[in-house]
């Protein structure tokens, strides 16, 4: 083999892994997969994927570099003549998929120091079954497979680079080769990101770099540069800036703020700019001076995340903290106790997973929001990444994974779970649930996660989830939710949400758990549902929530009548939580026999 790469230690680290694979003679076929539509710094330029492997990792140890697509056909990027070049052209011309592998292979046989580079090397090689494939397909694809195992192809010093976003694209029958090696191209990390940042804008100071790289863990360095690059498509740096000045005109520290936006708002419309800025809300005088930059930064980050994703994930975006939670007091120092270790750094203490379970109006969704606020974490929530098509599914769910390992620490929420995840031994999909639930599962034990991602899973039915999804490692913490036991608490409950409605009431403590005596077995969604109804006939009566009101709400409401259903769903929770000290007293001192014979009673019933 030739020399190697000229300046090896210029090299992104899974560039360095694909040379010293190849160099160690372990593949000569890559597969290059995750984040391949980036840009890559390079000797202060930002090069496309195929122009950085053609332009740097290449370069110097290949004679010869050709690119094959299916949208531009062959064409070389380096090396042969003119006249070589156009006998190559005008012998593939009209000789379809099989009669470009055979010209390819007969290059590099008769020429040594070969590269040959595929971009989309999923609509080449799509992952599907044999039969689904044409016959030119599956001679590319036979083709493929025995260049790998070819010593002869190796020996002349020939690599074959595929790129792929999400290996699900790719024919597993090639990734199964032992010859060929799949190489991850990661999102760009903290010293990456700051790296692009200064390439893209580089008036912009250390300091503000540096905190700009801290809140941008996520991005692709090409979505880094729509944020911060200075001039480009759209208004140029000095119209942002005059626009937004403007806009922040008679505000406090106009002109400093109005430079630090405009370094951020690169590529963005002057209604876009509009939108994100509010000069309404000037930060305190006391705040951070940065903290306007990066709230809008942290807006313009969801905004490119969520549409690149394309509708597979959501925000989470808590209001309030653990101190407008009503009750729990036994969950809320729980919960605390993670959000201190979550804040801290701590990763030994921090836990990979949390199962929240219970019947439903327990409260979970609200206060797992408010634990994210109080843990000072970003939060997604997993949509319906399914569908129809072949391989689809399990893309999307790669697309999501990744995207969310690189912006920790971040907290995967999933609401009703076993919806989602309930199917594992069904095969009337083809084994895509199967695939799904295995991926998870490998995704939620990974060590490297803990501290960085927090899987929160959400159900009511803990039954229907795979056991194996559900022990410690992947799902370490289960909290058990329950309805309020006593009047006190559900006073507690009452009171703290007619706070965060700021209802106008005169109602205290000591009223409202008087109000609540009658009021067993209210869910907190009935709690709050009575609540409301109460201040409505307030503002219908023009006066504060009194006592009379809301005792007029409480004989106006009509809870649900599914008492069986929530019995078992509370008995469900029992079985699941590891703690006793998380029960409430009624259930504490239930033996596991009782506990099992009431469960099957009920899982009869119900099911009659």
């Amino acid at each position: 083999m030739t020399h190697p790469v000229a300046h090896p230690a210029a090299l992104p680290a899974w560039a360095d892994t694909v040379r010293q694979k190849y160099l160690a003679g372990e593949a000569s076929v890559f597969v290059l997969y995750r984040n391949v539509f980036d840009r890559y710094l390079t000797n202060g330029t930002a090069a496309s994927l195929v122009d950085f492997l053609s332009g740097v990792l290449l370069k110097e140890n290949k004679q010869t570099i050709i690119e094959f697509s299916v949208d531009r056909g062959v064409r070389y990027l380096q090396g042969s003549s003119a006249d070589e070049r156009q006998m190559l052209y005008a012998h593939l011309e009209g000789k379809g998929l099989g009669g470009i592998f055979d010209a390819l292979e007969r290059r590099m046989r008769e020429q040594r120091s070969t590269a040959i580079v595929i971009p989309y090397a999923g609509t080449l090689f799509p992952a599907t079954e044999p039969h689904f494939l044409s016959m030119e397909e599956r001679a590319a694809l036979t083709a493929l497979h025995r260049w790998s195992l070819d010593d002869a192809l190796a020996a002349g010093d020939n690599v074959v680079l595929l790129i792929t976003e999400s290996l699900a694209e790719i024919n597993p029958v090639l990734l199964t080769n032992p010859r060929v090696a799949a190489i991850e191209l990661p999102m760009p990390d903290l010293a990456e990101r700051a790296a692009a940042i200064r390439h893209y804008a580089p008036r912009m100071p250390d300091a503000q770099v540096t905190r700009l790289a801290g809140h941008t863990a996520g991005l692709r360095s090409i979505q880094l540069a729509s944020i911060v690059a200075g001039e480009g498509p759209g208004l140029s740096q000095g119209e942002r800036l005059k626009l937004i000045a403007q806009l922040l005109a008679g505000t406090p520290n106009a002109d400093a703020r109005a430079e630090k936006l405009a370094d951020i708002t690169a590529g963005m419309t002057p209604d876009e700019i509009r939108r994100l800025i509010d000069p309404e809300r000037p930060p305190a005088p006391d705040s951070d001076p940065d903290q306007e930059m990066l709230e809008a930064v942290r807006k313009r980050k969801r905004e490119l995340i969520e549409k690149e994703c394309a509708g597979l994930i959501e925000f989470v975006e808590p209001r309030h903290g653990l101190e407008v939670v009503g009750g729990n007091e036994h969950i809320k120092s729980e919960l605390m106790a993670i959000a201190q270790a979550v804040r801290a750094g701590d990763r030994t203490r921090s836990p990979m997973g949390l199962l929240a379970v219970g019947p439903m109006g327990a409260g979970k969704t609200f206060v797992i929001k408010a634990f994210l606020k109080e843990a000072g974490l970003s939060g997604v929530a997993l949509k319906n990444f399914r569908s129809k098509w072949v391989g689809a599914t399990e893309s999307n769910l790669e697309r999501v994974l990744a995207t969310v390992k690189a912006m920790g620490p971040i907290a995967l929420v999933i609401d009703e779970g076993d919806r989602s995840f309930g199917s594992g031994g069904e095969d009337s999909d083809g084994g895509t649930s199967s695939r799904v639930i295995a991926r998870l599962k490998e995704f939620m034990s990974d060590p490297d996660n803990r501290g960085q991602v927090l899987f929160i899973l959400m159900t009511n039915r803990p039954d229907k989830l795979d056991t194996d999804i559900k022990r410690p490692g992947r799902l370490d913490r289960k909290i058990p939710f329950f309805y309020a036991d006593s009047a006190q608490e559900r006073a507690a409950v009452t009171a703290a949400i007619l706070r965060r409605y700021q209802g106008d009431n005169s109602l205290d403590v000591g009223t409202l758990e008087t109000l609540c005596a009658d009021l067993e077995g209210y869910s907190n969604a009935d709690l709050e549902a009575v609540a409301l109804l109460a201040l409505e006939f307030a503002g219908r009566a023009g006066r504060s929530l009194d006592s009379a009101l809301f005792a007029e709400a409480v004989a106006d409401f009509i809870p649900p009548q599914e008492h069986d259903m929530i019995r078992y769903m509370e008995l469900l929770a029992v079985a699941e939580t590891s703690r006793r000290s998380l029960m409430p007293p009624r259930f504490k001192s239930m033996s596991a026999a009782d506990l099992r014979a009431e469960l099957s009673a009920l899982r009869l019933k119900i099911s009659r």
